[in-house]
């Protein structure tokens, strides 16, 4: 249980906003699948997938406001967050790497930073929980938008704006992870 401030009642981690988040990892499978059915050929699954991986990407919001808004944050909450999106993020690049919709290049990169800072986020746990700042959630939004305008079956041109937004979600991904760096430095420093 998540011990909470004096005079209130610790919150177990077992509550609505963590299940939505368990479920969102559990759902990455599927939409797998989905893509795999498509081949990033056929329209309809294409759509199919790219709606899944919206639906997911919304309840990362839910599970988030719910958290805030009935005053369920937890420890387990702040690292299985972060580790949900890397799942859906991390499978959905790959994906699209594999089916030559985006460079692999971009995916290698994205990744190790991802693992790389959910690894950090580890690390340091015992000292600290590194939450995801301002920079870390808009380059999440980025990535989403990216990834499911890549996921859907634009016509061309239209279907090189993903890639256009992929780019500035790259930039801030490795920006953002220069920044957890030097917090992770800061905090070891202090302790």
């Amino acid at each position: 249980m998540t011990t909470e401030p004096s005079g209130t009642t610790p919150v177990s981690p077992w509550n609505i906003a963590n299940v939505v988040t368990v479920a969102r990892i559990f759902l990455v499978p599927v939409f797998a699948v989905f893509v795999v059915l498509s081949g990033m050929q056929h329209s309809g699954w294409m759509m199919a997938s790219c709606a899944l991986f919206v639906f997911i990407s919304a309840t990362d919001f839910v599970d988030g406001w719910l958290a805030r808004s009935r005053g369920l944050v937890t420890e387990f909450g702040k690292l299985a967050d972060p580790i949900a999106d890397k799942a859906m993020v991390g499978t959905a690049l790959v994906l699209l790497s594999y089916y030559d919709a985006l460079p692999w290049w971009v995916t290698i990169v994205i990744l190790v930073r991802e693992l790389g800072i959910t690894a950090l986020r580890m690390a340091v746990l015992k000292h600290a929980v590194i939450a995801a700042g301002r920079g870390g959630k808009l380059k999440t939004v980025l990535q989403i938008v990216a990834i499911a305008w890549l996921l859907w079956p634009w016509p061309e041109p239209l279907d090189v704006v993903g890639l256009w937004i992929m780019g500035a979600a790259l930039i801030l991904t490795v920006v953002t992870g220069i920044d957890y760096l030097w917090k992770a430095f800061q905090m070891r420093k202090a302790n």
